[in-house]
C-alpha cells in the first residue's frame, strides 16, 4: 500500500499562482509575507467560546437558519477526512416527530490561527446551513458574511501548502505567545 500523496491545496487555482506560492515557500518569503498580513492567532480557545463565537455570526447573518446544537473544535477532522471544517444533521425519530440537531465541527488546527482564518472556516459551515452544495448561491452567502472570503481561503490554502512543506506552524496560540514572551 502507498502513502496518501499530500493534498494539492491550491488545484482549484491557475498553475501559474500556484507555482508562484511554492516558488516564495522556496524562496522563503511567503512565512514573512502571511504574518505581516495577519500578525496574530485569535484568542478563541475552548469548545464554548467557538460557539458563543459562531453563535454571534449566526445570529447577525442567518438568524432564522435553525438553532445548532453543538460547536466544537475537532482534532480528527484534517487528519482523517482532509477537511478543515464539518457541518452535520442528524435526525432521528421520537415518537410521532421527526428531530434534528445541526453541528459545526472545527478542525483543532484553527486555534493557532489569526482571527480571519477562523472567520473565513466559520463563515463557510455557516453558509452550508442554508446551501448544502457548493454553488454560486453558496458563495455568495459567504461573501455576504465576509466580503474578502475569496482572498481569505487563498490565503489560508497557501498557508496550508507552506505547512505541508515546512512543518512550521506561523503562529502560536495567544497563551503559548505570552508563555514565550515570559521565559
Amino acid at each position: 500500500m502507498h502513502p496518501k500523496p499530500p493534498p494539492n491545496y491550491l488545484a482549484a487555482y491557475p498553475a501559474a499562482l500556484a507555482a508562484q506560492v511554492r516558488q516564495l515557500i522556496e524562496q522563503g518569503k511567503l512565512a514573512d509575507l502571511l504574518r505581516q498580513k495577519y500578525p496574530l492567532a485569535h484568542s478563541v480557545r475552548t469548545d464554548k467560546a467557538l460557539y458563543d463565537y459562531v453563535l454571534e455570526a449566526k445570529g447577525e447573518y442567518l438568524g432564522n437558519a435553525g438553532s445548532l446544537s453543538k460547536v466544537a473544535f475537532d482534532s480528527k477532522l484534517h487528519v482523517i477526512q482532509n477537511a478543515l471544517g464539518m457541518h452535520t444533521t442528524i435526525s432521528r425519530v421520537q415518537g410521532a416527530k421527526l428531530k434534528s440537531k445541526r453541528e459545526i465541527r472545527v478542525a483543532t488546527m484553527f486555534k493557532d490561527m489569526p482571527p480571519e482564518f477562523l472567520r473565513m472556516i466559520v463563515v463557510h459551515e455557516l453558509a452550508h446551513l442554508k446551501e448544502r452544495e457548493h454553488n454560486k448561491a453558496f458563495y455568495q452567502l459567504c461573501l455576504h458574511m465576509e466580503p474578502d472570503y475569496h482572498q481569505l481561503e487563498f490565503d489560508l490554502r497557501a498557508y496550508l501548502t507552506y505547512l505541508d512543506a515546512t512543518g512550521k506552524q506561523l503562529w502560536l496560540s495567544v497563551r503559548a505567545e505570552a508563555s514565550t514572551l515570559t521565559l
